[in-house]
């Protein structure tokens, strides 16, 4: 028996170890299985170096192109998604999302000349797309100075008609948006020549004036859109500006005093009333409104220092200076957020 044990034991030390199953490779088409189910679920980066993997495999693989530039888009590789983009657009010219998402990054990239003619013909194929392509689209036209165009993709991206007051008021708020002021101003006229009665025509119009100091223009449009807009309280924030900014406080505190009684969710009619009413000599009133101010938004610096102002009028110099210090402070810190490198 004993012998049977030993020669068993030396038979299984003798005997060549087995070696375990090799696992089959995963075939292209399950990684590419892996890779689209990274992406369903966010894993931009799991997915990535499978797709790249796959993308440099020749015939090309159906898909492959098309969710590596998904995944470099989405984690900002934009040249890399630009290059898949263009592969799978060459592989299959039909690849709506691929034709949509080389436009949508090359506007990206800063070329949007170049991404025009690719979100034009998603437009083509889809004319109620993606409101993405249609905004994008118009602030490439606004690029390359087609401004028609632009209003028109505008007013298809809300659904009014391209050549309607609406249209042209929207295409002002975006040209405002752009910094483009005087254009603005145009589109405005514009709206109001075809629809003459237009809420906030006037109030952009007042706007443009107010940035180019133009105080009679502006308080000339904004008593234009408060006649026709009653109930719209920032236009009695800008009469309050306006009014303050020529001396005339009275009609400034009615005007914000309405602006507050519409609408208590802002802090600009609240900072100007106090300002007004530090004018008026009436530093307690002042205190009042700033306050509340400066409970809706503790790190303005305006507010701090009105308050410490209001302070100072009253004869509470320690409040005014803590409040002050408190202006100092925010602004500064404002300021050294600007300076540093990004």
């Amino acid at each position: 028996m004993r012998l049977l044990l030993i020669s068993g034991f030396l038979l299984a030390t003798l005997a060549p170890a087995q070696s375990p199953p090799q696992a089959t490779p995963a075939s292209p088409a399950d990684q590419l299985t892996q890779a689209q189910d990274y992406l369903k679920h966010g894993r931009n980066q799991d997915a990535l170096p499978i797709l790249e993997k796959l993308n440099a495999i020749t015939p090309p693989i159906k898909g492959v192109a098309h969710d590596l530039g998904l995944v470099c888009y989405r984690t900002g590789r934009l040249a890399e998604a630009q290059k898949a983009f263009a592969k799978a657009i060459e592989a299959d010219p039909s690849d709506k999302e691929s034709v949509q998402m080389q436009g949508l990054t090359l506007y990206r990239m800063g070329q949007p000349a170049a991404a025009i003619p690719y979100l034009e013909q998603v437009r083509q194929w889809t004319p109620n797309s993606e409101a993405d392509a249609n905004y994008v689209l118009g602030l490439c036209y606004m690029n390359a100075r087609r401004y028609d165009d632009a209003r028109k993709s505008f007013a298809a991206q809300y659904g009014v008609a391209p050549d309607s007051g609406a249209a042209y008021l929207l295409f002002g708020n975006m040209l405002m948006n752009a910094n483009l002021p005087e254009l603005a101003a145009e589109a405005a006229h514009k709206a109001l020549l075809a629809t003459p009665n237009l809420p906030l025509a006037h109030f952009m119009l007042g706007e443009v004036a107010l940035f180019k100091s133009d105080v009679d223009g502006a308080t000339a449009e904004f008593e234009a859109e408060r006649a026709l807009n009653p109930g719209y309280a920032p236009v009695y924030d800008r009469l309050g500006d306006v009014y303050s900014r020529i001396g005339k406080y009275q009609e400034a505190q009615e005007a914000l005093m309405k602006a507050i009684s519409l609408d208590t969710s802002r802090t600009g009619p609240f900072i100007l009333m106090g300002k007004v009413l530090l004018r008026r000599s009436d530093p307690q009133a002042a205190t009042m409104y700033l306050k509340h101010a400066e409970k809706m938004d503790p790190g303005n610096y305006i507010t701090h220092t009105l308050l410490g102002q209001a302070y100072r009028a009253a004869g509470h110099e320690d409040d005014a200076r803590q409040e002050f210090e408190t202006a100092a402070k925010i602004q500064a810190a404002g300021e050294l957020k600007l300076q540093s490198p990004q």
